[in-house]
């Protein structure tokens, strides 16, 4: 596993940890059962939720789909849904060592499991694999730059500057970016509720 990651947003990893710990408390969800649903570790999430260890990009996305929901409200508080402007200094971006950065473009909304971002991956970097969404989930995928590896299922799609892909986000999937340039790619993503049948593990994937 990676050192961990970097947040722009301000959050110190003890709040980060509480902000997961009260999303899992309010899902009714235990510890034992989050790392179940995720594929984490039993002590990777309880250290991550007391702040005492920095997650990956990776294993952070995982805790968040499996409380059916995104990075995004991980980091940020909902806001009132009126026209807002999201100035590139008040984007949240999460950096990981491994060579790559999420850049949060939407604003968090109530009762909306939404995320759009932008992520760069630099040359020789993959991102991993990434759990499945609920059933009714989407993705949306469309090149900026680049040439990025996208696999869903164990198919592997190559996109170039210009192409977009769409897949339904109950899939296994994952990014990588196999080239000697940077690859800018953006990810919509609408997520729908995840009650914990609708849940799936991937196999084969990272643990803590």
């Amino acid at each position: 596993m990676s050192d961990g990651i970097t947040l722009s947003s301000g959050l110190s990893m003890t709040e980060l940890g509480a902000r997961i710990r009260g999303e899992r408390r309010a899902r009714g969800i235990s510890l034992e059962r989050l790392a179940e649903l995720s594929g984490v570790s039993r002590s990777m999430v309880s250290e991550v939720e007391r702040g005492a260890k920095t997650p990956s990009v990776l294993v952070l996305d995982r805790l968040a789909t499996a409380l059916g929901t995104s990075i995004a409200r991980l980091l940020d508080e909902p806001v009132r849904p009126d026209v807002m402007v999201l100035a590139a200094d008040r984007q949240h971006v999460v950096r990981d060592p491994a060579g790559w950065e999420r850049r949060i473009l939407s604003p968090v909304l109530p009762d909306i499991e939404f995320e759009f971002m932008r992520t760069t991956l630099e040359p020789g970097v993959d991102a991993g694999e990434f759990s499945p969404h609920a059933p009714g989930s989407h993705e949306y995928v469309a090149v900026e730059h680049g040439c990025l590896h996208l696999t869903v299922d164990g198919v592997v799609y190559r996109l170039a500057a210009g192409d977009a892909a769409y897949f339904p986000g109950n899939r296994r999937h994952a990014f990588a970016n196999d080239s000697a340039d940077a690859c800018v790619y953006y990810l919509a993503m609408t997520l729908a509720p995840a009650a914990d049948s609708h849940l799936h593990l991937t196999s084969g994937g990272h643990d803590a």
